[in-house]
């Protein structure tokens, strides 16, 4: 009797570990894109997200400034597009390797931006190419570099 309860134990704890470790293994790639509706490189960025296998719900509105808000993107980060990921937000123009990376790494912040309208960033490709940051952004609004992108 005692060797089959250690066994169901042994089993429940695996069981546990197992599930625990599946976040880490395999990633959302979820996210909804809130847009303007007549932003054409916004769905160039949404075309970009998508080739690299994210799944994107794309919701339009005419401000996106309260959703920037209650995500904790501050004005001066902003970008022309805000999707939210898992627990953040991705303002503007974000790589999918940065986007990947953040959802893998999960800092201690509430959104990764790449402020404006970098030329070369995704959905972007056609004005040009200059380098640029994306920065992750904490609950305070302080940022650090998170990414360099085409030289930067």
């Amino acid at each position: 009797m005692t060797a089959v309860l250690i066994n169901r134990r042994a089993v429940l704890g695996a069981g546990v570990v197992c599930a625990a470790a599946l976040p880490a293994m395999a990633q959302d790639r979820r996210m909804t894109a809130y847009k303007t509706p007549w932003c054409g490189c916004c769905d160039g960025w949404v075309a970009h997200m998508r080739a690299a296998g994210w799944t994107v719900e794309v919701i339009e509105l005419e401000d996106l400034a309260p959703v920037r808000a209650r995500h904790g993107v501050p004005d001066r980060l902003a970008g022309c597009h805000t999707a939210v990921a898992g627990d953040y937000a991705i303002e503007g123009h974000v790589p999918a390797s940065d986007v990947a990376r953040l959802l893998r790494d999960r800092p201690a912040a509430v959104a990764l931006s790449a402020p404006g309208m970098p030329a070369g960033s995704p959905g972007m490709e056609a004005a040009g190419r200059e380098p640029y940051v994306t920065l992750l952004i904490d609950r305070q609004g302080r940022t650090t570099v998170f990414g360099r992108h085409n030289g930067a």
